[in-house]
């Protein structure tokens, strides 16, 4: 089986550490994805990010695969956001698992109709509505295409974003859609769509008090939850909180902090403190 250490986070009911990928390039990826052994996934980013779904993301996932058995699991955040209950979205699905992705993330996901949408579309029949036929993808897990076939129902996982008041609203009718694995929080545009400012670093209270709502929801529900954060202290704190899924960082934005955390020293500046950012 190949490697895919969030899934198993998942089954041991610990929390797993990953990192955002905004800048393309298989250099850029392969180099995160081997910078820690603390890091269990990756998600490629298509719809912020400057990775294209065709050809970016199947050469970054396979930049990550030839890593080894220990490498992170690579997930891809698709552009289109959650309004796809028509399946409309489906076909970037499709091409983000033909990529040998272990995982999708989908956007601003806001009822239950468009939860559905997206488990149909990343599952094979009966469970779903997911064709076969890429030469490609088993190659990526390190499998036959029989026993992809067999496997990828219960290791390909699904993670819809709660960022919109309409998803709060109804977050135990998503959370009650069978073959969702878990939901990831967006405290950026959940904070703008409620009507408050985006996090520095932090959420305002309102907007902390709704994502440990749906922390409790999920795990009421035998869903995981996932989070973004911005830096190594915010994930350790919501670690101690029992979120499941954590991202620690982006490949750009620990670029930026690092370059200009070493120019200030070298010119005998003080650092101060993170500017906001992604």
């Amino acid at each position: 089986m190949a490697s895919h250490p969030l899934l198993r986070a998942f089954q041991a009911s610990k929390p797993a550490f990953g990192a955002w990928i905004t800048l393309p390039g298989v250099w850029a990826i392969r180099t995160v994805a081997a910078a820690s052994p603390h890091l269990s996934w990756l998600v490629i980013d298509c719809e912020h990010g400057l990775t294209p779904l065709q050809p970016g993301v199947a050469e970054s996932v396979a930049a990550v695969a030839a890593l080894g058995p220990n490498a992170p699991s690579p997930l891809v955040r698709i552009p289109a956001t959650g309004a796809c209950a028509d399946g409309s979205g489906n076909w970037q699905i499709k091409y983000a698992l033909d990529a040998g992705a272990r995982g999708i993330v989908v956007p601003m996901v806001s009822t239950a109709a468009q939860a559905k949408s997206i488990v149909a579309a990343a599952r094979f029949p009966p469970q779903g509505i997911r064709g076969f036929g890429s030469p490609f993808t088993q190659v990526s897990w390190g499998l036959s295409a029989s026993d992809y076939l067999k496997q990828a129902n219960d290791s390909v996982l699904v993670l819809g974003q709660i960022e919109t008041p309409e998803g709060f609203q109804n977050l135990k009718d998503i959370l009650a859609v069978d073959g969702l694995d878990g939901v990831l929080i967006g405290p950026y545009d959940l904070s703008l769509s409620h009507g408050h400012p985006a996090p520095n670093p932090d959420p305002v209270p309102p907007i902390e008090e709704k994502i440990q709502v749906i922390l409790q929801e999920a795990h009421k529900a035998g869903k995981k939850c996932a989070i973004y954060c911005s830096s190594g202290e915010q994930a350790a704190k919501r670690a101690e909180q029992g979120f499941d899924m954590i991202n620690v960082t982006t490949d750009s934005g620990s670029l930026t902090e690092g370059i200009a955390r070493n120019l200030a020293k070298a010119a005998g500046q003080a650092t101060g403190e993170k500017a906001f950012g992604y």
